[in-house]
């Protein structure tokens, strides 16, 4: 059986892995990958607006992996509208890409799982095999982890590379074109990336285990001892 310190690191590990699965599905399930402000374009042209009269032609929009929603005007008044990507508006966009994105985190939760499950494991024995320890354990972190930034990177790549904000704003406008003013990235963003820390965490936490620490030994105090001897005396 392990030792209680190593029995308290690798709990600590799974919740790290339980986490790491936490974020990733309410990063997900939630709309606020980016968030930023829209020009309508064609609003403004029209009437040949300057700068102080901008501010009637600008509006908000946020999204995430499947929802979002924006606020535009156009001179016109304040309207709202909800964004779906799936199923009409993913054709609009790189399909592929998007697609990508969503498997690169859904696979990184499935070996953050698999990581889980390793940590308890290694938390209630002392495996035999190197695969099943902190070997195992390093390496399903390791291919979280990659996957989960894999994610990342590709869907930087798709916002700026290939304009998400501006084909999200515009679909399904046929008068209107806007344009994009700001573009932030939101919580559901950093949430991933705080996912993919967490790997990195367990890594630091799993080779802690490996360390051994010096065992403090308590002297016992020496028992006195009555000798015939002593007795005489």
């Amino acid at each position: 059986m392990p030792g209680l310190l190593k029995k308290t690191l690798f709990c600590l590990a799974s919740i790290l892995s339980i986490a790491s699965v936490v974020l990733l599905v309410i990063a997900l399930v939630t709309q606020k990958w980016v968030t930023g402000k829209i020009l309508c374009k064609t609003g403004a042209d029209l009437v040949n607006a300057s700068d102080p009269e901008l501010v009637k032609f600008i509006g908000d929009i946020y999204y995430g992996m499947f929802q979002g929603g924006k606020n535009w005007q156009c001179g016109l008044g304040n309207r709202r509208s909800k964004i779906y990507i799936f199923p009409h508006l993913v054709k609009k966009l790189n399909s592929a890409l998007h697609m990508i994105i969503i498997l690169f985190l859904v696979i990184a939760m499935v070996f953050a799982l698999v990581s889980l499950v390793f940590c308890i494991y290694n938390a209630r024995k002392i495996p035999y095999q190197s695969i099943k320890g902190p070997a195992g354990i390093y390496l399903w972190n390791f291919i979280a982890g990659l996957f989960g930034v894999s994610g990342i990177i590709s869907f930087i790549a798709a916002l700026k590379l290939h304009r998400l904000t501006e084909r999200v704003a515009n679909f399904p406008e046929n008068v209107f074109q806007f344009v994009t003013l700001e573009e932030h990235y939101g919580f559901s963003f950093w949430l991933c990336v705080a996912s993919a820390a967490t790997h990195g965490a367990n890594f630091l936490v799993v080779a802690i285990t490996g360390i051994r620490f010096p065992k403090v030994k308590i002297k016992k105090a020496e028992e006195p001892t009555v000798t015939a001897d002593d007795l005489l005396y």
